[in-house]
């Protein structure tokens, strides 16, 4: 997952998760392949970044708030939420934007 995003042109919503993690891995990992693995079947999914230093940032990117919503519905997703609020994370935070203009090269 080191590759920027292939975004369409706005406008389209980013979710942001930024966490800490506990100690250890504890299925963490596989999980979180996984739930890569889901979200880019999802409808409306348009991408993903991550990196994780002291602080990790996700963003998911998505078409619609339609799309955000019915991800945070699916089953495995809600079983890795509720994991990650026993086991993987001390702290976390979620926002959700939306993407009004981008430019890079």
């Amino acid at each position: 997952m080191s590759e920027i995003a292939k975004t369409p042109e706005p406008p389209y919503y980013a979710v942001i998760f930024s966490s800490h993690r506990t100690e250890g891995d504890n299925g963490y990992s596989e999980m979180a392949e996984r739930m890569v693995a889901l979200a880019s079947e999802q409808p409306g999914f348009l991408g993903i970044e991550s990196a994780r230093e002291r602080v990790g940032i996700t963003v998911s990117y998505w078409a619609s708030l339609e799309a955000i919503t019915n991800w945070k519905k699916n089953a495995e997703h809600r079983e890795a939420q509720r994991l990650g609020h026993q086991h993987w994370y001390s702290g976390f935070r979620v926002r959700v934007a939306k993407v009004e203009r981008e430019y890079g090269i």
